[in-house]
């Protein structure tokens, strides 16, 4: 009688791409209960905190404004609305992945390294151009770009429109999903630490706007922000599909460079003759008015700071790529060893090019194999 031996084999390891789903799927249930509660008498007073936005004021109408005005102001339920978008931004994040990013990965077939940084930059890009068309419709809508004074004028601007404030949450909301965005895409771990440093940048400069009553500096900044490193992820995207491509990154530089005085200089227009001429200036957490000196001194320290730190990251990665395009246009040339007439000179010309051995020259295994032969 025939006995069967068990099966050694090891159960299949579950790949990438269905890990991930698996956890948009997850996402996807709990982001449905929320919405689910709104269907329902006894749990709608509770799920409307996380899918509506919270603290709206109707403004009544007056002689300048004929119709009335309902904005907005921040507080604690916000995290719960911040909480539910970021579920969403999960979602969206997974759907993105999957339907465009990892069939483009299937085409190219880039390497593991590719692979991750062409997932980075699609994601990115798309968020940042979101953002952008967003934002400067939102900068246009509300006259920012006519009238550059409201950045400062009427401070503290504590009350916000709809679109405003839904902007602030949804940008809250991104960058808080990029946390478990990590162990979703198995980021390396030397890649967290980089990463964890730009989040938490995002968060501390959108957060810091969002309370102080900063958000038309902080809209207007986030703006140009994002357009410069839209333009930088973009470029990366065509250089994966074509090395060649360099005009992307050029103009990206000049921009990059652009942009970090343009921030300065509307912080300091903003921050340091704007509010520091205000009549009121003093500190007053129930009308939102953060307008005192030792917060104007931390805002522009921690604008100032971060910018001379995005350029000496920009400086070290122009020199870094400046000296490996150099290494690349002018490699060094060795002397060309005196060699005898006939066999050998040949031989020579065989293993290499001016002076340069190659992979089939004289120190590969095969031609060491002949000589002791």
């Amino acid at each position: 009688m025939a006995i069967r031996r068990k099966s050694t084999k090891s159960p299949p390891i579950l790949s990438h791409e269905f890990v991930v789903q698996n956890h948009a799927d997850i996402v996807s249930c709990v982001a449905m209960v929320f919405l689910l509660g709104l269907m329902f008498e006894i749990t709608a007073k509770a799920a409307i905190i996380f899918v509506t936005l919270q603290y709206n004021v109707t403004l009544p109408a007056t002689e300048q404004a004929t119709e009335s005005a309902s904005l907005y102001y921040y507080g604690i339920k916000d995290l719960a609305t911040v909480f539910f978008y970021m579920l969403v931004a999960i979602i969206i994040h997974a759907i993105i992945q999957e339907y465009m990013l990892d069939k483009i990965n299937r085409r190219m077939h880039f390497s593991k390294t590719k692979h991750s940084k062409f997932n980075e930059s699609g994601q990115l890009s798309t968020f940042y151009l979101f953002s952008c068309i967003w934002g400067t419709y939102i900068l246009v809508t509300e006259n920012y770009i006519s009238d550059p004074t409201i950045l400062w004028r009427a401070y503290p601007h504590n009350l916000m429109t709809f679109q405003v404030k839904f902007f602030y949450i949804l940008q809250l909301a991104y960058w808080f999903h990029a946390f478990p965005e990590l162990y979703f895409q198995k980021t390396k771990k030397e890649d967290i630490p980089r990463q964890l440093v730009y989040i938490g940048l995002y968060l501390f400069h959108i957060a810091g706007a969002y309370l102080l009553n900063l958000n038309h500096l902080g809209l207007v900044l986030l703006v140009l922000h994002y357009f410069v490193e839209f333009l930088f992820h973009i470029s990366r995207l065509f250089y994966f599909s074509d090395e060649k491509y360099q005009k992307g990154f050029s103009l990206w530089a000049v921009l990059f460079v652009f942009g970090r005085l343009l921030t300065l200089i509307l912080s300091v227009l903003t921050v340091g003759f704007g509010l520091a001429r205000a009549e009121n200036q003093k500190l007053d957490f129930s009308t939102g008015n953060f307008n005192v000196l030792a917060v104007r001194i931390a805002v522009l320290a921690s604008i100032c700071i971060t910018q001379a730190f995005m350029m000496w990251k920009f400086i070290n990665f122009q020199l870094r790529r400046w000296r490996e395009h150099s290494t690349f246009q002018a490699p060094a040339v060795k002397k060309k060893p005196a060699v005898a007439k006939g066999r050998s000179s040949r031989k020579g010309t065989e293993n290499g090019v001016n002076g340069t051995v190659t992979s089939n020259g004289a120190d590969s295994p095969r031609n060491r194999k002949e000589k002791s032969s």
